[in-house]
């Protein structure tokens, strides 16, 4: 199973250095449905990956699921499976309390770090090249770097999704220092990555997420990592949004009918 070290608060390591997260929780409910199946119990090894690192993973056969912080799109699924959509963010900004960046306008001549392989770095640089912003794009080598790039004064913003920049505000008790600013620069919605033209895993891992939704037992993970008190003792206070809950409500009702 791969894992993200730092996509909070859907998957990323605790202060015992085990993945955590609602991805993860998604993901093992995944493998013990995989256990019934085979009838034995199924033993997890965690594989770390990265933006950069994940698909090839993936396709290598290095991990036989991802659990992050992953966009699904037409694109990625030329050469990679998803679930169906377990989470719904968008990119957006953050910045340090004061700066006059407050959307991505405001980046002219400035800096921004992406991370790097995510679909993030691809929107910045679609805006910044549409608008002739001559912005420096800067990249991280994961979200961590790029967080620390923004904290260090390296960057005047750092642009990926709203949910993980919640995230780093909260794990760091930071937000006296930093905030999310401007309108959504796009659409993300989060799939569990695995191979392609594995019709029989496909079934399960989509047999189980309908399962889960249709016992409300997706929502209760949900809250459990979103509303919450999380394992540092901060919340992040995200109720769940109105296209994911509607996106839930239709897998539960599908999975009524299988």
């Amino acid at each position: 199973v791969g894992y993200r070290d730092a996509s909070i608060p859907l998957s990323y390591l605790s202060a015992s250095k085990e993945p955590v997260g609602y991805s993860i929780d998604l993901c093992r409910a995944i493998v013990d449905a995989m256990s019934t199946e085979v009838s034995r119990d199924l033993v997890i090894k965690w594989v770390p990956v990265t933006s950069d690192t994940r698909f090839n993973a993936v396709i290598r056969g290095q991990v036989d699921l991802e659990c992050g912080s992953t966009t699904s799109n037409l694109e990625r699924k030329k050469v990679v499976d998803f679930s169906p959509v377990i989470f719904v963010a968008g990119t957006k900004l953050m910045v340090k309390k004061g700066s006059p960046v407050k959307s991505y306008r405001d980046l002219a001549g400035r800096s921004v770090v992406v991370t790097t392989g995510t679909t993030n770095e691809k929107t910045i640089r679609d805006l910044v090249a549409r608008f002739n912003l001559k912005t420096t794009i800067l990249t991280g080598a994961d979200h961590a770097d790029s967080y620390a790039q923004l904290v260090q004064g390296k960057a005047d913003a750092f642009a990926t999704d709203d949910v993980l920049l919640y995230g780093f505000i909260a794990l760091n008790r930071a937000q006296d220092q930093l905030m999310v600013v401007g309108e959504f620069l796009s659409y993300e919605p989060y799939g569990i990555m695995f191979r392609k033209n594995d019709p029989q895993l496909a079934k399960l891992v989509a047999a189980t997420l309908h399962d889960l939704a249709a016992s409300r037992e997706l929502e209760q993970t949900y809250n459990k990592w979103f509303m919450r008190q999380l394992p540092n003792g901060q919340r992040l206070n995200m109720p769940m949004s109105v296209q994911l809950a509607e996106m839930i409500r239709i897998m539960g009702d599908d999975a009524t009918t299988q």
